[in-house]
């Protein structure tokens, strides 16, 4: 039962949905769209913990904080790993939301989407994170029906669909059916490990030690995971490990296919290894409506062509792939009466701290 303030302000605030990524976080306001899209970076003091900045303006200082700063991700592979940071985090999307509302304290409803197979401890964490930051009433999502449900995939009708959803932390596949998750797979290999790969990679080809953010920039420009019909080069720049001095490399993308291809050699084997548990019947529906790539990874070139070739199965990356879990979470709350059934249940029976 809602206490009268948090039920008044109730009135004047903006249902929005949220997709709490590990790389980025994205806010959906109903009847709005996307507003926000920022990374999902929080700059604190390293013994107060007060924080300093987030998002977009916290990455920037990423590699480059004096020593009593630092620069940290909240979530690690999907899941929350600073609570209290997560919690700030989040109330600064929910009010900067409603920066136009001119509400100092907003109460909206918010759907989270959140990683298939986490534990329930992980999904309270989520779940208190949401209420402590202002919402009045939180549902919980799994990221791979959200994003199916964003993509407009027919999640809720008598025929399979199915979706990869690649983000920084996680990878997750799903397969659908008349509102429910038929099988799904997750993968704490994504978008981070890619990187990861990328430094590795300049580290022992070219003794060169480079940062996350040229490695993902490095991802983003040249990387692949299929031939390209015109190879690529880019310049890494860090520093010698033999020297200490600094020191750039010139790459090619075929030297950048190699550096990932375990990591999207594990993707792919993972969209096998859902496709082997998929029912037969369910196969047959996929075989018309295809694979639905969604997530940040899913822009990497040439994933859709590889995951074809791999699974003999036309594999697409959905329209504006990035945004579909946000927009998913957004819909839900659209139609909130038709499709509570994709929501995961929470136990509300414990008390909700209130701010007031």
């Amino acid at each position: 039962m809602l206490n009268p303030i948090d039920a008044f302000l109730g009135l004047f605030s903006l249902d929005v949905g949220i997709d709490l990524g590990t790389a980025n976080s994205l806010v959906y306001v109903r009847g709005k769209g996307i507003v926000i899209n920022e990374p999902s970076w929080v700059a604190i003091e390293r013994d107060s913990r007060k924080v300093l900045a987030i998002g977009a303006e916290a990455k920037e200082m990423v590699g480059r904080t004096p020593a009593n700063i630092v620069a940290i991700r909240p979530l690690r592979d999907g899941v929350i790993s600073e609570f209290d940071v997560t919690e700030a985090m989040l109330d600064y999307f929910i009010k900067k939301a409603h920066s136009q509302l001119l509400l100092p304290f907003p109460r909206p409803r918010v759907v989270v989407g959140i990683p298939s197979g986490v534990t329930e401890v992980e999904k309270r964490a989520v779940y208190d994170a949401a209420i402590s930051a202002g919402a009045r009433e939180v549902f919980l999502i799994e990221e791979p029906m959200a994003a199916a449900i964003g993509a407009g995939l027919p999640v809720t009708e008598a025929r399979g669909s199915m979706v990869v959803d690649i983000g920084g932390g996680t990878t997750e596949v799903g397969v659908f059916c008349l509102g429910g998750i038929v099988v799904s797979r997750s993968l704490r290999i994504a978008g981070d490990e890619m990187d990861e790969d990328i430094m590795q990679y300049a580290r022992q080809k070219y003794n060169l030690f480079i940062g996350e953010r040229m490695a993902e920039r490095t991802k983003i420009a040249v990387g692949s995971a299929y031939p390209l019909p015109e190879e690529m080069t880019m310049t890494l720049c860090g520093r010698n490990l033999v020297t200490g001095l600094p020191d750039a490399v010139e790459v090619s993308s075929i030297e950048i296919r190699e550096a990932l291809s375990g990591s999207v050699g594990i993707i792919v084997d993972l969209v096998k290894d859902t496709l082997d548990a998929t029912p037969p019947e369910l196969i047959a529906d996929l075989m018309e409506t295809g694979i639905c790539l969604v997530g940040g990874g899913a822009l990497l070139k040439g994933l859709a062509e590889r995951v074809s070739e791999e699974v003999n199965m036309r594999a697409w990356v959905a329209q504006d792939a990035m945004t579909c879990v946000a927009r998913g979470a957004g819909k839900v709350l659209e139609e909130l009466d038709s499709l509570r059934e994709v929501l995961v249940s929470t136990d509300e029976r414990r008390p909700k701290p209130s701010t007031f």
